[in-house]
């Protein structure tokens, strides 16, 4: 089967809007359970060079869940069920890598990375999460 990409968008009032791009590799279900759950809003917030959301919609379990993810992974974490927006390190990670709080399951990229976000974005900010269009 070939792999379904999801153009999302998220909106953050004031600031640049933030592009991700989902595919159902990873996890599959966790993805079809985030766009079943569109558009949401939630407060954003900063955890070293993690963007991280507060609880979301979603209920998942770990599915395919990774201890450490790559630059620019969005995931989900089903501890805290958030949206996790990886920038850069983690307090916790050790050098040249970045390690998640616990486990979560890897739903996606970010498009447009612009590392200016972490200074700009103050934790509790509001920002909504919904579909762009749907690529083959």
């Amino acid at each position: 089967m070939p792999i379904v990409k999801h153009k999302i968008e998220v909106e953050i009032p004031k600031l640049n809007n933030i592009d991700l791009e989902l595919d159902d590799s990873a996890s599959p279900k966790t993805v079809k359970s985030f766009l079943k759950n569109l558009p949401f809003t939630v407060g954003m917030n900063l955890w070293g060079e993690e963007v991280y959301t507060d609880e979301s919609p979603i209920v998942m379990v770990e599915e395919n869940a990774k201890p450490t993810v790559e630059l620019f992974d969005v995931a989900y974490w089903p501890t805290g069920k958030a949206i996790c927006l990886f920038y850069g390190p983690t307090p916790i990670g050790d050098k040249n890598e970045i390690r998640p709080y616990s486990p979560v399951n890897i739903i996606g990229k970010i498009v447009n990375a612009d590392k200016k976000i972490l200074s700009e974005l103050k934790n509790g900010t509001k920002a909504t999460f919904r579909k762009k269009h749907s690529t083959r």
